[in-house]
């Protein structure tokens, strides 16, 4: 019905817009008919990000035109006792990814994961031995095209007087610097301010964690 609806319409755009996404949902349903299997001995967990990561892995490699893909895993916001809650996230954080790069093996040389959250963790334990609601956080890259091993950017210190209301890490670089940065160099967009509405950065603010 959504896709006789969308063809009828005499709004070129919406008519373009909606053949495009019934050609793509086509394109992924003719995908997921076909079996996969991981290479490498690759393993994802069994979980909802590890499932994400192997659907990525596999349309990269049915070589459909992937620029750009999104994966997200929740249960971070750990007010208790969250020692093994944050373990187990992490666990099946890094095992997803590590996973992917197995699967992907050469084609790694071709792709750049960034990873980053919109939640911090307090520099310290609150009473309940949780850390909730932070405020800076690490990001991580890797890929063929990422200089790895290195950190990058500013440490702030963990001193009382160094965090940021002496409660959380101190922000010292704009994620936009960071994804910018793949988007100006690894996808090859210039025009930075498409992508990133408002953001005035370019060049001189990135990090340099990739190869030119």
């Amino acid at each position: 019905m959504l896709q006789s609806m969308y063809s009828g319409t005499t709004d070129q755009v919406l008519n373009g817009a909606g053949r495009e996404t019934f050609e793509a949902v086509a394109l992924l349903q003719s995908i997921q008919k076909t079996p996969y299997q991981p290479a490498g001995g690759a393993s994802y967990p069994n979980g909802r990000f590890g499932e994400s990561m192997r659907q990525m892995a596999r349309l990269i490699k049915a070589d459909v035109g992937v620029g750009v893909a999104f994966a997200d895993i929740g249960g971070w916001d750990h007010h208790v006792n969250e020692t093994n809650q944050l373990n187990n996230v992490l666990r099946d954080f890094g095992d997803s990814l590590a996973a992917f790069c197995r699967d992907l093996g050469d084609r790694m040389e071709d792709v750049v994961v960034v990873t980053m959250s919109e939640f911090g963790r307090t520099a310290k334990e609150n009473g309940n031995r949780g850390t909730d609601h932070g405020h800076a956080n690490v990001m991580f890259a890797m890929g063929g095209p990422v200089q790895g091993g290195k950190v990058y950017g500013k440490w702030p210190g963990l001193a009382p007087e160094q965090l940021n209301e002496q409660r959380d890490l101190a922000l010292t670089t704009d994620f936009r610097d960071v994804l910018g940065e793949a988007v100006y160099a690894h996808l090859g967009n210039r025009a930075i301010g498409s992508v990133f509405p408002n953001y005035n950065g370019g060049p001189e603010r990135f990090r340099g964690f990739l190869k030119a």
